[in-house]
């Protein structure tokens, strides 16, 4: 079984009823993940987003940049009693995915990749492991521009983001 980072665009509306009824919050993510689950709608258009198995590295190499929004797990907490996959969801409010959208846009995934050896997301015990392939830094390249695509979209519609890890 995979760890896998998810991410779903919320209205204002949307997160409100999410933090006062979670049943209610994860049936809304099943029906978003159904419906883009055949139309796989690009980064920018998508309500629900992946950052696949690159969570965690993703998570180390924007924690050594000193990110300042933890886009991976989120930053307020809901659904407390509730088990998403590994543990309940988490949510950044629209003024901190407008800083992420931001702070993403303004680092790039080289800026991100410099001066790191694999060893250390191997000494680091960075999921999923297997950090010795050749080109594996360049694994995250494709999701971190997708996540930075779709938190700009999230911004630029005021939208909030609920945040998991499946």
């Amino acid at each position: 079984m995979s760890m896998i980072g998810e991410y779903l665009r919320v209205t204002a509306a949307q997160l409100d009823r999410a933090i006062h009824d979670p049943d209610w919050a994860w049936t809304f993510v099943e029906q978003v993940q159904d419906a883009e689950e055949e139309s796989e709608p690009a980064p920018t258009a998508a309500r629900h987003f992946s950052t696949y198995k690159t969570w965690d590295l993703l998570r180390f190499l924007l924690e050594r940049a000193e990110f300042p929004v933890d886009v991976i797990h989120g930053e307020e907490p809901f659904a407390e009693q509730d088990n998403w996959g590994y543990g309940p969801p988490r949510y950044l409010p629209s003024e901190r995915v407008r800083i992420a959208a931001h702070e993403l846009r303004a680092i790039t995934y080289d800026q991100l990749v410099s001066g790191i050896d694999p060893a250390d997301l191997t000494k680091a015990e960075v999921y999923p492991l297997g950090w010795d392939e050749p080109g594996a830094l360049e694994w995250g390249r494709h999701w971190h521009e997708g996540l930075t695509q779709f938190l700009e979209a999230a911004a630029a519609k005021d939208d909030a983001v609920l945040v998991w890890l499946d």
